[in-house]
Parts: structure tokens; C-alpha cells; sequence
């Protein structure tokens, strides 16, 4: 089982319009909501490969209690902790030229007491998974060093760990050196502070991380794939050609990818051209954090996956 964790939960909501300026009223053509934060996406689209998922993390008012009903519509078990206040709304502003704006909350404020209980509740919730995903930003209330405590809890109960955040969330959650973390040029040039021009570059960072500890190091490149430096070596994939509609969540859909992968044991080489293949089929959907089985099973192998090294 695959155990999802998003602290702060969302509404997502997804607004299709002619045109988008600000000042100006905007009429809504089309209007879609989904179970939201980057980790529900993960659950999601887990769920739609096949894997059994369980997701946790905070849920707060009438929001929380719609996302909650989201997933059980989509057929996600979930195990939350609620919390006084309202869980945010992110909204989604993608105009007839694909142009996407994104609007998102910052979210309930989460007490002591309540962390006590998640942690809590997360060491028994992962008793029975094999990977553990820990993703997005924190609620007020929880620092940076949440992540780390929880990287510690499920690495001791001998659980893989992907950890896709940004920021200090990243900077403070490497130091427990969970299994997997999926930063992009900008996040590895944040930790590391250094330029990441090229593809040299790229993996010449990847690599200090990875020396660091963190066993699997994937760097996203959006529409130029990934690089990843792992013990099997270095492998650069590069991404099938597709339609793009919506690009929203395919970061997230990597990381489903990669958890079902090592749920089912694939070589690095097979997780690659996976992740990268289900991040394609999510951007041709109009959902965040979504694809179509058709979709995914056409462009399966059109992507291409070399081992530099």
C-alpha cells in the first residue's frame, strides 16, 4: 500500500476561460473540483494505476468535509486528522491559449496538540504500507522540521520515503534523507546554490545530493524530462510527444509513478520511462492530477530512457 500524505488539503478548482486580465470581469466557460494538494493528486492518480492508497494529513471545516467526500467518490480510502478552520480553495485560470494562472490559499493553522495527534495516528497508519509520500507545502502552525520528524518515523518503521516540497520544507526534510526527492532547476539551485545551466550541471548536483545520502535523486525538467542519479547510475529520460491541455499536477503524477514503482519493485530504467509517460498522460487531461488508462497505455512507450552512466 502506498500511504499519501498532504498537510495542507485543498479544494482545487480548475476555471476555463476565453481570455484572463486582471481588472476585468471574467465569465467562466467551464468549472471543475477536485480532492486538492499535491499529495491527494498523488493519491489519485496512484489509485487510477492500480495501487492501493491510503491518504492522511489535515482537514479542516465544510472544505475539508467536501474533499473528504471527493475521495470517497473516487474510491481513495483516506484517514484524516480535523482541525478548527476552513481548509483552503486553489484555483486554476487556464485561457483558450493554455495560459495558466494559479491563485492558492495558505490554509488552516494547525495547534500542538494537533500535530501530536498526527504524528501519532501517521506511525499506525504506516504500519501497513511499503512507500510513504510526503508532499507540498505545511500549514500554518507546522515548520519546517515536520518533515523531518516524519522522514524519521517512516524510515524507522522501515518504509521508502518521496519527499516533493519546495523551499525550506526541502532544505530542513534532506537533512533525514528520505528515499526519493523530485526537486527542479530552481529547487536544486536553491539548496545548493549553485547554477544549473546545463545538463552537466544537472547531474553534477544531482550527484551531491545523492552523495549525501538521499538514494534516488529525480530532477524534473518539465517538458525536457528528468535526470536521476541513483545507485543503478545516471539516467536521462526524455518525455513522449503529446497534446498538452493542462500541465497542473504533472510533477505530482511523476511522483505517483515513482511510488507505484517502487511499490512494484521496477528497475530504475522501467520507473523512468513510467513516471515519465504518466506525467504526459496527466498533461493531456483537463484534470489536475488525472489521466485516462488509454491515454497512458498509447504513449507507454514512446518516451526514451538512456543510462548516461
Amino acid at each position: 500500500m502506498i500511504t499519501t500524505v498532504t498537510l495542507n488539503v485543498a479544494v482545487d478548482k480548475l476555471y476555463l476561460v476565453e481570455q484572463f486580465e486582471t481588472g476585468e470581469v471574467t465569465r467562466v466557460k467551464e468549472c471543475n473540483a477536485t480532492a486538492g494538494g499535491k499529495g491527494l493528486n498523488v493519491s489519485r492518480v496512484a489509485s487510477i494505476l492500480g495501487e492501493k492508497v491510503l491518504a492522511t494529513g489535515f482537514v479542516g471545516g465544510h472544505s475539508g468535509e467536501y474533499v473528504e467526500e471527493m475521495l470517497k467518490r473516487d474510491g481513495i480510502s483516506n484517514d484524516f486528522i480535523h482541525v478548527d478552520g476552513e481548509s483552503r480553495t486553489c484555483i486554476n485560470i487556464i485561457d483558450q491559449n493554455g495560459k495558466s494562472t494559479e491563485l492558492l490559499e495558505p490554509g488552516v493553522t494547525v495547534s500542538e496538540k494537533e500535530k501530536k495527534e498526527f504524528k501519532e495516528k501517521f506511525e499506525q497508519i504506516i504500519s501497513g504500507s511499503n512507500v510513504v509520500v510526503l508532499s507540498g507545502s505545511v500549514p500554518l502552525g507546522c515548520g519546517p522540521e515536520f518533515y523531518p520528524e516524519l522522514i524519521q518515523l517512516a524510515k524507522g518503521a522501515g518504509k521508502q520515503v518521496i519527499l516533493d516540497t519546495s523551499g525550506q520544507n526541502l532544505m530542513q526534510g534532506i537533512k533525514a534523507c528520505p528515499t526519493m526527492i523530485k526537486p527542479n532547476k530552481d529547487e536544486i539551485k536553491a539548496l545548493l546554490g549553485v547554477d544549473v545551466d546545463s545538463k552537466e550541471d544537472v547531474i553534477a548536483a544531482a550527484k551531491t545530493l545523492h552523495d549525501g545520502g538521499i538514494p534516488y535523486v529525480v530532477v524534473s525538467m518539465g517538458k525536457h524530462g528528468a535526470i536521476v542519479v541513483c545507485d543503478e547510475g545516471i539516467f536521462e529520460g526524455n518525455p513522449p510527444d503529446v497534446k498538452v491541455v493542462n500541465t497542473v499536477g504533472c510533477g505530482d503524477s511523476m511522483v505517483a509513478a515513482f511510488a507505484v514503482s517502487f511499490a512494484r519493485g521496477y528497475s530504475m530504467d522501467d520507473a523512468l520511462q513510467f513516471a515519465l509517460a504518466v506525467s504526459s498522460a496527466n498533461a493531456m487531461c483537463k484534470q489536475t492530477g488525472f489521466l485516462y488508462p488509454a491515454d497512458l497505455q498509447k504513449i507507454m512507450s514512446d518516451g526514451k530512457v538512456t543510462k548516461l552512466a
